[in-house]
């Protein structure tokens, strides 16, 4: 097949969350010739995939067709990027064509490694190991979580960058209180593996911990899950005791995460950064190097907890200032760190954690700022509230 190449003032690479919704507010705030690059035929509102887990959520509503979301105006490419070239402002497709740019969005999301830790990748593949981070895998984890009468349960977040890394938690949490409702919480052994010394930050740890010990959850701190052995269905990890060798009925992993293959190779990261992020001012989100090069997201080095509930802000951020250059203008929003993480502490409640780039509470409404305790209200807005904000405001530009 003979390369192609097209030129857009515009290209997004990335049709999810921050693809869509920055493409919509450029479109909104009056950009045109707009791109999003993006192979995938099926667009998810992963948020609620610990929902689905959970039992709290039908599978077949986090997922909508890709085409549905794209906004009106912009170009949808149905292609995989395998390359990008900055000095030359082109993108190098997986078809072989090219696409160059005035501006470009990088925004593809984060990638999971399951091959990172040895054993986990086949483990998947059996009846007793799951994970809520991928639409089939949480589906398999709610039936899992739901059957189970007795036996040992762990649950794993790993060390290093993840996207919305305590959610980890949230679908351990519902199954408890499921398994409570139903009589057989006493004949389950619960184990979570975390890598940080607390359960999650200062501020939210004391709700954390109060229902830890609520359903008799065993809480590894600065421990991280190492290998599986699934034939024996036995984990082992790592914490400050040394390794521990644990027997599983069920396991429930949130695998170690990172940027893109095809990103790291590239030169967008910074040249000391391991973790191969897209290098960018965290508070414009300009590439210091490459000033038509811009990035938001999991795919971006910004100082902030990687989460779906910092992309609102970002949008807005990046819409601003890219519309201010393309105008000739100076860049002038700044992204203030905002992220939040919502843990659905039972089938009913959420503690929402709202935090900046220091682990510091940010309420959005200050003057509530017991927000961050467990409540119903939270739960609805989270679980009912949301989905329709996101569905119709956020993919949209218009919140």
């Amino acid at each position: 097949m003979s390369e192609q190449q097209a030129h857009h003032r515009v290209v997004v690479i990335g049709g999810g969350n921050g693809g869509i919704s920055v493409a919509a507010r450029l479109r909104r705030s009056g950009v045109d010739d707009i791109a999003i690059i993006e192979p995938r035929e099926q667009h998810l509102y992963k948020p609620l995939f610990s929902h689905v887990a959970g039992g709290t959520a039908r599978a077949g509503i986090t997922v909508r067709p890709q085409r549905e979301v794209m906004p009106k105006g912009v170009e949808w490419i149905r292609d995989a990027v395998t390359a990008v070239q900055p000095e030359v402002n082109a993108v190098v497709l997986e078809s072989g064509d090219r696409v160059t740019f005035d501006q470009l969005i990088v925004c593809p999301g984060i990638q999971l490694d399951w091959e990172r830790i040895p054993g986990l990748a086949e483990a998947m593949q059996t009846p007793a190991a799951a994970s809520h981070y991928e639409f089939e895998l949480a589906q398999k984890a709610s039936l899992l979580l739901r059957d189970l009468k007795e036996g040992t349960v762990v649950f794993t977040q790993p060390d290093g960058p993840a996207s919305c890394a305590g959610a980890a938690q949230k679908p351990m949490y519902q199954a408890c209180d499921y398994w409570r409702a139903t009589g057989v919480l006493d004949r389950i052994r619960v184990v979570m593996v975390v890598p940080t010394e607390t359960a999650f930050l200062p501020p939210f740890d004391r709700e954390l911990e109060r229902k830890i010990e609520e359903y008799g959850i065993e809480l590894r701190t600065r421990s991280v899950l190492l290998r599986v052995d699934s034939a024996a269905q036995e984990v082992v990890i790592g914490g400050p005791e040394g390794p521990e060798h644990l027997h599983y009925d069920v396991l429930n992993v949130e695998p170690p995460q990172s940027a893109p293959d095809w990103l790291k190779a590239s030169v967008l990261p910074a040249p000391s950064s391991s973790g191969g992020f897209v290098e960018v001012d965290p508070r414009t989100l300009r590439h210091p190097r490459f000033p038509h090069v811009w990035a938001l997201g999991d795919a971006a080095a910004t100082t902030n907890s990687k989460c779906g509930g910092a992309l609102r802000k970002q949008t807005w951020v990046l819409a601003k200032n890219l519309s201010r250059v393309l105008r000739g203008k100076a860049p002038r929003a700044r992204y203030d760190g905002y992220a939040v993480c919502p843990f659905t502490v039972s089938r009913s409640t959420v503690v929402w954690a709202e935090f900046d780039d220091t682990g510091a509470q940010k309420p959005t409404i200050p003057f509530f700022r017991r927000m961050y305790r467990e409540s119903r209200l939270s739960w609805i807005f989270d679980r009912h509230v949301l989905p329709w904000v996101y569905w119709n405001l956020i993919l949209t530009g218009r919140v």
